[in-house]
């Protein structure tokens, strides 16, 4: 009973976590925003831009909940209620430090791929109940997408598995206590990173979301909290995926000096900032690019990567 109510308490706290990180985040961007582009919204409402945050949240907050007439009703509320879900879900899994984890499952690499996957399905149902063509296509250009990239990206991870001899993520943050293994895998760090990044729908790789072709794609139909909920989702995705990052190839809580959730949130932040720096540098691709980049250029290095990583393990590891 004692364990059981430990782990409900350390999810509770993971859950308000979250919603911090998430408040943060989306502050976060439109300062990055607004340095990239000079935007005078995140600059000058309220000190530092403080303010834009709270007025954008009110006026979300007041936005009627609309459910078109044609939808398919409890598809379309289920929706956003499973991207949130499974956002959150990874975080079961995710070490902050030694001791901060809810739960160090032996195959919590496979559990994450596993809940984050709902992601695809939770997309496909809003694109699809929405009974909008332009939400269908959207969440239609998105199920393509993060499927295909997912490809590129496991097989980027499994290298990472390979040296470790785990699937736990405690495990492999232990076993680069000595130097981290993105300086063994570079190449395998770029493919996840870049994998990844399509994974979350960001820039260069926001297609499904392309508001002058799709006018805001699958979730053009939701309004209101319903809406905040896949918006919610999709920052707490980024972090996920830089939180990974962090764990698989830059050694995690490892580091001198600092305590270990210093070290953790020090590089995936860092990493968070990279994702931000390329939101608001590099323009969109084309659907044909896209697909194109994933197919003939991501997949068949990550394929070399892991056969290079196999016959090295064979003869040196």
């Amino acid at each position: 009973m004692i364990p059981l109510a430990i782990m409900l308490f350390k999810s509770v706290v993971v859950l308000a976590f979250l919603a911090v990180t998430t408040m943060f985040l989306v502050y976060l961007e439109r300062k990055v925003s607004a340095h990239f582009q000079v935007r005078y919204g995140p600059m000058r409402v309220g000190w530092h831009g403080s303010l834009q945050l709270i007025a954008d949240a009110l006026k979300l907050l007041m936005k009627e909940d609309i459910i078109p007439k044609m939808a398919d009703k409890w598809v379309f509320l289920t929706a956003p209620v499973l991207v949130f879900v499974s956002a959150y879900l990874a975080y079961l899994v995710i070490p902050f430090s030694p001791f901060l984890v809810v739960k160090d499952l032996n195959v919590g690499v496979l559990y994450v791929l596993g809940v984050t996957s709902l992601t695809v399905l939770a997309i496909l149902m809003a694109g699809w109940s929405s009974n909008n063509k332009y939400a269908l296509l959207g969440g239609l250009r998105a199920v393509a997408q993060i499927i295909s990239y997912e490809i590129p990206l496991i097989l980027s991870i499994i290298p990472v598995i390979m040296l470790a001899g785990s699937l736990s993520l405690s495990r492999i943050v232990e076993a680069q206590h000595t130097f981290p293994f993105i300086l063994l895998q570079p190449l395998g760090f770029l493919l996840y990173l870049l994998s990844a990044t399509a994974e979350v729908n960001r820039t260069p790789f926001d297609i499904p979301e392309a508001e002058s072709e799709l006018v805001a794609g699958y979730n053009i139909e939701y309004s209101g909290m319903r809406f905040v909920m896949f918006f919610f989702a999709e920052y707490l995705n980024m972090f996920t995926v830089c939180a990974l990052a962090a764990t698989l190839f830059l050694g995690g809580w490892q580091g001198p000096l600092l305590p270990a959730p210093v070290w953790f949130f020090l590089k995936t932040y860092f990493l968070v900032l990279v994702l931000m720096w390329m939101r608001w540098t590099l323009p969109r691709l084309r659907i044909d690019q896209l697909m194109d980049f994933c197919w003939k250029g991501l997949l068949p290095l990550s394929l070399v990567n892991l056969i290079l990583s196999a016959l090295w393990m064979v003869f040196y590891g």
